[in-house]
């Protein structure tokens, strides 16, 4: 007997590009995957939990861009009812190769005979090209019918489009306008990792390398009637992580703080004291007017460590997290010998001593206003040893944190969090001269941020300054 040909064969149709193969997991194992990447399991893992083979796993969770699509997310409800599921489309498969009928298969499966029939008649095909039916094929088939994607915002709206990528890549400039020359990078196609040099972002008359949720935020102040130019923080990060929501520059998951091309689940990411310390200088003795930042002139500060003892000190202020970069160059003369290697080749050597630090401490500090410094609080490095000179020589008193409690100096943590997109963990920190850091420095304080309402740094010291000029002008007269 011939064997039938489809419709379109007969009606001399052209043939249809080939949607690929069927999957090797149906919509459920696809479901369980997610939620075990969820609690925490790793993608092989992920897999082995439903299943499928070891590489499966990542290869679900790279192309996803590491977030489950929205109809297999923990919180999708589950299919309706008035679709077949896999295990009706199974008993199906199994009713009609015994031989049954079509009104037959409808009554062992209670359903609508032509729910059967529009079934068969639908989603029997298979690669060769017959129509015999098959479970796994026909689940495939009807899911990729059921699927109704929503074109992204940035591909359909050119203009909000440019205004995203824009500020998520940029280039840092002198403050005369001169670009700076940034490392050279080659965008792998995945996280980069920590011990490459990175992109910097750019910065021209503003700053600019935003982040998702200060872009978004600042579409309401730059275009204030056009309801067009709207997207969300998710939006904007989903298009940078999943490769068909309109993101036709996938390489800017480099200019992203952390650099990663994927999400990575919350699930799978879960000291000692010093001779100079003693219990006047510790954060508990602190002044209790820093805690609620009411008051200006309270400082955080840490380094920022590189490759072969190369640092940079950061310094910011609490209240409008204005930020200073420190300078420390290599110590050439006291440190060369020691430095030197088997191969009489000299590398960089320790430029973060404690009189180093205390004296680009001092240097930075005395150039702003007394009522401007009034403490510092910083971990317990060896780099503070010297703290007293600040106190007495400068008048900054130095306060220090408890052992291993990084989260007591919370605004220089996330501020150094922020420059290690310039200053990537591994490279050698020495190449960055002060022109360099002052720019960066300037980037950083004219982004806009969320805890001062969307203004910048740079804008909050001015208006603190003015206020207080203002204040003692009055008081004066």
């Amino acid at each position: 007997m011939a064997r039938r040909k489809r419709g379109s064969d007969r009606r001399l149709r052209a043939p249809l590009q080939s949607p690929g193969r069927p999957g090797i997991a149906v919509r459920e194992d696809r479901r369980r995957f997610w939620l075990a990447i969820a609690a925490g399991r790793s993608s092989e893992d992920a897999a082995v939990d439903v299943g499928v083979s070891r590489p499966v796993g990542p290869r679900w969770f790279r192309g996803a861009g590491g977030m489950p699509p929205t109809h297999l997310a923990p919180s999708a409800a589950a299919p309706s009812g008035r679709y077949l599921s896999f295990a009706e489309r199974e008993e199906i498969a199994l009713l009609k190769a015994q031989g049954h009928g079509v009104r037959e298969i409808a009554r062992r499966i209670s359903r609508a005979g032509s729910t059967v029939s529009r079934e068969l008649r639908r989603n029997a095909a298979t690669r060769s090209g017959g129509l015999e039916y098959r479970a796994t094929t026909a689940q495939w088939h009807a899911d990729r019918a059921g699927q109704r994607p929503k074109p992204a915002k940035r591909a359909t709206n050119d203009a909000l489009r440019r205004y995203v990528e824009d500020r998520l890549a940029g280039r840092i400039a002198h403050p005369d306008g001169r670009p700076i020359r940034e490392p050279r990078t080659t965008w792998k196609k995945r996280r980069h990792g920590p011990r490459q040099m990175r992109r910097w972002a750019w910065a021209w008359a503003w700053a600019w390398a935003w982040r998702p949720e200060q872009i978004s935020a600042r579409l309401k102040l730059d275009f204030p009637e056009d309801a067009a130019m709207r997207i969300s923080h998710e939006a904007i990060y989903q298009s940078l992580f999943v490769q068909d929501r309109g993101a036709p520059r996938r390489e800017l998951t480099a200019c992203l703080r952390t650099g990663r091309a994927l999400r990575v689940p919350r699930a799978r990411v879960r000291g000692r004291g010093k001779s100079f310390v003693s219990p006047e200088v510790m954060i508990s003795a602190r002044p209790a007017e820093v805690e609620d930042r009411a008051v200006p002139g309270h400082w955080e500060g840490d380094l920022i460590l590189g490759l072969r003892r190369s640092a940079i000190g950061t310094l910011v202020e609490r209240t409008t997290r204005f930020t200073i970069l420190l300078h420390l160059p290599p110590d050439e003369e006291k440190f060369a010998e020691r430095e030197r290697t088997a191969t009489g080749v000299r590398g960089a050597v320790m430029g973060h001593g404690a009189e180093a630090v205390r004296d680009a401490i001092a240097a930075a500090i005395t150039t702003l206003p007394a009522r401007l410094r009034r403490s510092l609080t910083w971990d317990q490095g060896a780099e503070m040893s010297q703290h007293v000179d600040l106190r007495i020589n400068h008048g900054l008193p130095i306060c220090f944190c408890d052992p291993n409690s990084p989260w007591q100096r919370g605004t220089n943590e996330n501020t150094n969090g922020l420059l290690r997109q310039y200053f990537p963990k591994g490279t050698d920190l020495t190449m960055h001269g002060p022109d360099e850091l002052d720019a960066v420095a300037a980037a950083l304080n004219g982004r806009p941020r969320k805890t001062l309402r969307w203004r910048t740094p740079a804008e909050a010291l001015d208006e603190l300054l003015a206020k207080t000029q203002n204040d003692c002008v009055a008081t004066t007269g």
